[in-house]
């Protein structure tokens, strides 16, 4: 299992209901989801797919953690498994 490090971000007022508002937009459960992904995209820019645009990006990462949360797929690392065969 993932370890994970809890930090704690301020935002001004305006960007954070403009985020929220994104985020509800684009089926992120909320501001730490996006703020999560917007940091891989610019942390891990490689492992991107340049063909699909962020909101399918994050489409698709939605899809992949809800069939894990549903037992469809064990882990995230089955996928990547399967994928790199």
């Amino acid at each position: 299992m993932m370890a994970y490090k809890q930090i704690n971000l301020s935002l001004p007022e305006s960007l954070g209901l403009k985020a929220q508002a994104y985020a509800k937009k684009y089926g992120f459960r909320n501001i730490q989801e996006l703020i999560t992904d917007t940091l891989r995209e610019r942390v891990f820019p490689s492992e991107y797919d340049e063909d699909f645009t962020p909101e399918e990006v994050a489409k698709i990462e939605m899809l992949v953690k809800k069939s894990i949360e549903h037992g469809d797929i064990v882990s995230e690392k089955e996928i990547m498994k399967v994928l790199s065969s």
